[in-house]
């Protein structure tokens, strides 16, 4: 069946996953602005066509052109507040003088579909094969999350942070997690596997590794408060609106501590969820760690997407549009067809399972219960179980192996063959 596959995809071209992913892109702005502006009937949750860009654009100074931390609060870190911004003026562009959250909304269309070309481009300019590109410009979660919210932007800076690791450009890896860390913080998890990675690098004497790795550090801690310190010391109670709003949510509705409490398995109150949170996942990453080590221990950033997957598992917050901070690393560094699908099947049930368990306390149907959620997540869990299990345990997949070619050599040669790898 790869065969075939394969043989499509060379028929259709080398330039078919642009268009492709055009035709992706349009779809999620479909699903998403076919509401309008205004919601009416719960509509926003019945047909799933919510975006946070709708009540952003009243809710946080965006309609008044307030700029992020200083003129208006922001529950997000910076990069992310100032991509708001941005798009902010984009939407007064866009509505020729009398903009409203529809404006908004397209303008994080806009963003995000940049988003998802650069992550294309970068995965053809490292060689990733075919079918990988197509797994990604044809994926669910990019019509479900395009217009969603502002996630592609960490996600193309985690992209880009694994791709330099794989090119063997440790700093420049570290420095765009760092800054990822400053859109979302969830690139922060490919750090401890750089560190890792300089302080047993083989062929070299232990003092250059301990300088190698210090040097790493040295490096996130400039990257991260380049964009952060200058924020922090003239605007930081809203600056650090993010950091307390994280500690003080309760969990969302498909997480695993949150089922746990509404089914009154195991009911806690906000610290001690975070307490075993974080404890929870610390245990599992150091054993994903520890456990593909050994098979992955020449490229160790391979880890990240396992680490990923546990964070997401363990962690008390898992709105939906998270799935999409995985799925691009999925896509790279898969190596099992079945748990990807399983993914993306538990990501539509969780999506509508979620939103429709709001409808039905509005009153409104297609509803859900905490039951169809449960359901739904468990689904999802079992496919992150399973991919974790596969990412430890199997061979990384055959283009990280292969040496990229210079920079001037893809320049040279636009036309080279990407193989299916």
């Amino acid at each position: 069946m790869r065969d075939t596959i394969d043989r499509w995809a060379a028929r259709l071209g080398d330039e078919a996953p642009y268009w492709a992913l055009a035709v992706t892109c349009l779809a999620g702005l479909a699903f998403k602005l076919h509401c309008g502006a205004y919601w009416l009937g719960s509509e926003q949750y019945t047909t799933g066509c919510y975006s946070d860009a709708v009540p952003f654009w009243g809710l946080r100074g965006v309609a008044a052109g307030q700029v992020p931390y200083w003129e208006a609060r922001m529950e997000y870190p910076v990069l992310t507040g100032a991509l708001i911004w941005v798009e902010g003026l984009v939407a007064r562009l866009l509505g020729l003088g009398r903009p409203d959250a529809a404006d908004f909304l397209t303008a994080v269309w806009l963003g995000n579909t940049a988003f998802a070309y650069l992550i294309l481009h970068m995965m053809r300019r490292a060689g990733v094969g075919r079918m990988r590109q197509y797994a990604w410009v044809l994926a669910p979660p990019l019509v479900l999350y395009l217009a969603h919210n502002w996630d592609l932007l960490a996600a193309a800076f985690a992209v880009a942070a694994v791709l330099a690791a794989h090119r063997g450009a440790d700093a420049r890896a570290t420095a765009l997690a760092a800054l990822g860390g400053a859109a979302k913080l969830f690139p922060l998890l490919l750090l401890p596997l750089l560190g890792l990675n300089a302080l047993f690098r083989r062929g070299r004497a232990a003092p250059a590794n301990v300088a190698g790795a210090a040097l790493l550090v040295a490096v996130a801690l400039a990257a991260w408060g380049a964009v952060n310190l200058p924020v922090a010391a003239t605007a930081f109670t809203n600056w650090s609106e993010f950091y307390a709003f994280s500690q003080e949510r309760s969990g969302t509705a498909a997480s695993v501590w949150e089922l746990a409490n509404t089914f009154g398995w195991y009911p806690t109150d906000i610290p001690t969820r975070n307490r075993l949170a974080l404890v929870a996942f610390a245990l599992g990453a150091v054993a994903i760690v520890l456990a593909g080590w050994r098979r992955h221990g020449r490229h160790p950033w391979v880890l990240f997407t396992p680490a990923l997957a546990w964070f997401l598992l363990t962690n008390k917050v898992w709105s939906p549009q998270f799935d999409l901070w995985l799925w691009p690393l999925l896509v790279l560094t898969g190596t099992r067809a079945r748990p990807l699908a399983l993914f993306l099947l538990g990501d539509l049930l969780a999506y509508f399972a979620e939103f429709w368990l709001f409808a039905g306390l509005e009153g409104a149907w297609p509803s859900a219960t905490q039951v169809d959620v449960a359901t739904a997540a468990a689904v999802r869990g079992i496919a992150v179980l399973w991919i974790i299990w596969a990412a430890v345990r199997d061979p990384a997949p055959a283009w990280i192996a292969r040496v990229t070619p210079p920079r001037s050599a893809a320049t040279r040669v636009p036309d080279r063959p990407i193989p299916a790898g």
